[in-house]
């Protein structure tokens, strides 16, 4: 290949940035800046959008704008994954399309050997977690079914349980609906369970390679 079309294929692969805070009233300025001292060309932003959340127009948008070569820059990798297996899912679909992922905190680069295996790792521990979760889920709901049974009055629902919930439904396993009737009580219930564990803080998922979970 001439000199000429190596020169024009460098230049026609781009950095996009993407950046983004859970609320409104978080600073945002951090990240655009170290997005562009990180060399983006464009950069996409969610304000106001929590991890969890599915309605996330800006990384749409800056997962419709790359193309094969380019590079998805981020800030920290809590910034990207709604989880830790939403995370995995979004570097393999990057993989899939010959894009790299670049995480300036953690210093993760797909484009590497070292940052390809954090990934697979990544990966591994997320099918770990999944069926941790998924069994402690099936085990905690069958004791607090049968808890409701042999009492006979409305289930307490055990902190334990409430987690194990949270932290299904946060993974895809279960939907809110489908915890609650396994639970033996209302979602409206456990979706009041749930803000008590938050609001006390004592919601934190599994902890891998840092938190990737917002």
């Amino acid at each position: 290949m001439p000199a000429g079309d190596l020169e024009t294929d460098a230049l026609s692969t781009m950095r996009i940035g993407y950046a983004r805070v859970s609320t409104s009233d978080q600073n945002i300025d951090l990240q655009l800046q170290a997005l562009s001292e990180a060399g983006c060309d464009h950069v996409f932003t969610d304000q106001g959008h929590s991890g969890a959340s599915r309605n996330r127009p800006g990384l749409v948008q800056s997962m419709r704008r790359l193309k094969p070569g380019d590079t998805l820059v981020i800030w920290r990798l809590d910034r990207l994954g709604r989880s830790l297996s939403h995370l995995i899912e979004v570097v393999s679909e990057l993989g899939r399309r010959n894009i790299g992922l670049y995480s300036i905190t953690e210093a993760i680069n797909t484009a590497s050997a070292g940052g390809i295996l954090i990934f697979h790792i990544m990966g591994a521990l997320a099918e770990f977690e999944r069926t941790l979760i998924s069994e402690r889920t099936k085990a905690g709901m069958s004791a607090a079914r049968a808890r409701g049974r042999q009492i006979g009055r409305p289930v307490k629902l055990r902190p334990d349980s409430v987690a194990d919930a949270m932290q299904a439904i946060g993974a895809g396993e279960l939907s809110a609906t489908d915890a609650a009737r396994e639970l033996g009580v209302s979602r409206a219930t456990l979706y009041r369970a749930m803000g008590r564990k938050r609001r006390k803080g004592e919601c934190g998922a599994l902890d891998l390679l840092g938190e990737v979970l917002a």
